[in-house]
């Protein structure tokens, strides 16, 4: 996992933060990549509280030895103004508070690790049982703040009760956190946003009892949490203070003595300075008369607490029991899974070996392969991710139970563009209330040879030679416009607009002249394994080869669109990633792109040009030639404007709700309609990528779905949010469950959209 460690303390130090180092260091140990991001200074009762005003600046940390104070602080990281960069660890310090540094750690530094699994503050120099401590606490702040960033957090505290702490206690004290770590991130429970743990710092604390607790909900009952001092006294050291009140509440629960008494003055109001200085003996006492259960009882009983929270502080219900913690399985008792990655693309292929890495963990031991020969035995668990002419899918049909590959073999009624459209068509005429109704725009396709045979060819498609003929009768600014699309084609080739039937056999002529040097005979392999839309980016080419010149469908064309005002009124689609796992769950990947097109929007009947430009009207990326035109053409959907005039504020959420119920049935569709052209297969998944349209009232509609889609199109700096982590939690989804490694269903970023009983077998 990738960890972001953050605390309340500060660096490393025996007087204030001497746990720190001791958890990332059993942490990196046990094979996690940490990142720390941490206050340059003490701050803890700070809550989730940020600093209004204040220009957050980092320095940079180098720890030193286990235990001691020898860490060094830098204003400029490894590498700067000549110096080398040895390699070692180096954490960021910020001059702010540790919810600043959740903030600063997950949008701001380590990117290039890969995306944050789970946020863990602490450990605190201190208990953080009980609401008096908790509602003050910096380090549940900072763990709060990674959970309203949406990430699962937790809140890792040591309640000591001894001085002297022990090396050896300490690294107990890791290795069991680390443990407990690990657990909590593999088995998340719903609906919980956080957990604050309190760990006992006592020797043997890895044999005791670990209990999932509830808060005790206690008060403030002696009075004031701070002390008149002498304002002549000497300035305040944040760190002593903290060290002294956490030693007179851990190891005597008294009040702090006042630096000096209440001195009478004979003035209005007496001039005064306060310290914080509360009486822990109202915890204690909480404490003490309480029930069993509750996460300070659980501490005093030198058990560790883990306490699940929403993150409004609130306990997650129903949530009871003891935690068993299990020694960390051996390599060589894992049960090993082979894969094959076999992508044409690097862009793929790194992502793929990165998320089974990353997500297998200790769960498996995965070893890499070449091909099937190479399996020790042919019942051995093999999971191929591979082109889809080289998957194996004799073994796959033959090895249902051990054999996983990321292909179905047919699926056509999905991913050919003429045959999507009698799938809705077919569905939505027995289904008359279906959702697909109001979703897809109704086509019409019809099979051409040659230009002189289209009036033929349109016989069939009456509806489109009807709207034609009106248009021959309306305004220009009425007419309704087309799209046609070639059936077979792939990154928007052959798509032409058009409003006649004049101009769509100049657009057939346009063709066959151009397709005068080819062999006019020619006709591209129907095979399935031809299927894959898209490919690794090609330079473009408007026009269509004479083999794709059979299968069209026509489709009314979308307008007005939706535009959106930081966008320089470029049209765009949503791309979004659907993930088809056996027979058949099929989920939506809620990180989602917009691309854009590279040149702004006008409606079809207002360009001045006989020939269409279609780089306002297509939002294919392989229209996008470079320099400033596609500047900002692929975004993180989610990252649009929040603000659009005529939508609501949810707008987004609106349109992804209407992108997972469009996508559930049109591939239930095709799952129950369309058998003979989407077969299933239990041990096959497949990720899609679909792609919507977007109008002007909010709509989206669905355009097409494509096999083997283009990844490499999000560019480097969505890669890892976007696709690094559809791989990871594809993994998660899709093939840990296959291998009985992990059932992960219903977390992360996955949306169940259909779950369909189609009882098929390989």
């Amino acid at each position: 996992m990738h960890i972001l460690i953050t605390n309340d303390d500060g660096p490393p130090s025996n007087q204030s933060s001497p746990y720190v180092h001791s958890l990332v260091h059993e942490l990196q140990s046990a094979g996690h990549i940490v990142s720390v991001v941490l206050p340059h200074q003490q701050r803890s009762w700070i809550g989730k509280a940020h600093i209004v005003g204040a220009s957050v600046k980092p320095t940079y940390f180098r720890p030193g030895t286990l235990h001691q104070d020898d860490g060094t602080t830098h204003h400029l990281p490894r590498g700067s103004d000549g110096e080398s960069d040895d390699g070692g660890d180096e954490w960021i310090l910020i001059n702010s508070t540790p919810a600043s540094c959740v903030q600063i750690g997950l949008y701001h530094f380590f990117q290039e690790r890969g995306p944050i699994d789970v946020v863990v503050s602490g450990p605190n120099y201190g208990r953080n049982s009980t609401a008096l401590f908790a509602l003050s606490s910096g380090t549940i702040g900072g763990a709060m703040e990674g959970a309203v960033c949406g990430k699962p957090s937790i809140a890792l505290s040591y309640a000591f009760s001894s001085r002297n702490h022990d090396p050896v206690v300490i690294a107990e004290a890791s290795k069991h956190s680390v443990k407990l770590i690990e657990y909590l991130c593999a088995n998340w429970v719903n609906g919980v946003d956080l957990y604050t743990v309190n760990v006992p710092l006592e020797p043997g604390v890895s044999q005791n009892k670990v209990l999932y607790t509830d808060m005790l909900i206690n008060k403030w009952t002696s009075g004031s949490c701070f002390q008149a001092a002498d304002p002549d006294a000497a300035g305040d050291d944040p760190e002593l203070d903290e060290k002294r009140l956490r030693i007179e509440s851990e190891l005597t629960g008294q009040k702090a003595d006042a630096a000096n008494g209440d001195k009478p003055r004979h003035t209005r109001f007496q001039h005064k300075h306060f310290k914080w200085a509360p009486s822990f003996q109202d915890v204690y006492r909480s404490v003490e008369e309480s029930e069993p259960g509750n996460d300070g009882w659980a501490v005093k009983e030198q058990m560790t607490s883990v306490t699940p929270l929403k993150a409004s502080f609130m306990h997650a219900p129903g949530i009871t029991g003891e935690i068993k913690l299990s020694d960390k399985q051996s390599t060589s008792s894992l049960p090993t899974v082979y894969s094959i990655i076999d992508c044409d693309v690097p862009y793929v292929g790194e992502l793929v070996e990165r998320a089974l890495s990353r997500r297998l963990g200790d769960k498996a031991c995965s070893k890499r392969i070449s091909s099937i020969d190479e399996l020790p035995e042919r019942s051995a668990p093999v999971f191929q991710y591979r082109e889809y002419e080289r998957l194996e899918f004799e073994h796959i049909l033959s090895r249902p139970s051990t054999s996983l590959g990321n292909a179905y073999i047919i699926r056509k009624a999905l991913i050919r563009k003429h045959y999507l459209s009698n799938t809705i068509a077919n569905w939505v005429s027995k289904h008359p209330d279906s959702i697909l109704k109001n979703h897809f725009k109704p086509a019409f396709d019809f099979e051409l040879d040659y230009a002189e045979f289209l009036d033929d060819a349109l016989l069939e498609a009456y509806e489109l030679r009807e709207s034609l003929d009106k248009n021959e009768e309306r305004p220009e600014s009425e007419k309704e416009w087309w799209i046609l699309k070639p059936g077979m084609s792939d990154r928007g080739q052959g798509i032409r607009l058009f409003n006649s039937e004049a101009q769509l056999q100049e657009i057939f002529e346009e063709w066959e002249e151009d397709s005068d040097d080819e062999q006019s005979g020619s006709e591209k392999d129907e095979a399935e394994a031809d299927d894959d839309d898209e490919d690794e980016a090609q330079p473009h080419d408007a026009g269509v080869v004479t083999s794709q010149l059979r299968h069209f469908i026509a489709q009314p064309y979308i307008d007005p669109p939706l535009l959106l005002p930081s966008s320089s009124n470029r049209k765009f689609h949503i791309r979004t990633y659907v993930l088809a796992i056996g027979s058949l769950k099929v989920y939506v990947f809620r990180e989602m792109l917009a691309l854009f097109a590279a040149k702004p929007y006008c409606a079809p009947h207002e360009e001045d040009d006989e020939v269409k430009d279609l780089a306002r009207h297509l939002t294919n990326t392989c229209f996008q030639e470079g320099g400033s035109s596609n500047e900002g053409s692929v975004r993180r959907f989610w990252d649009l404007d929040h603000h659009v005039p005529g939508l609501s504020a949810d707008w987004k959420e609106q349109i992804f709700s209407q992108i997972c119920a469009v996508t559930g049935e049109a591939f239930e569709a095709a799952a129950r309609g369309m058998m003979v052209h989407f077969q299933t297969l239990p041990n096959a998944f497949e990720l899609f990528g679909v792609d919507f349209l977007v109008d002007s009232t909010g709509a989206a509609w669905l355009l097409e779905m494509n096999a083997f889609p283009d990844f490499a199109q999000t560019g480097e700096d969505l890669k890892e949010i976007v696709v690094g982590r559809l791989f990871e939690e594809t993994i998660d989804v899709a093939v840990k469950p296959f291998f009985g490694l992990e059932d992960n269903e219903g977390k992360g970023n996955m949306k169940l959209v259909a779950d369909l009983d189609l009882g098929r077998r390989a």
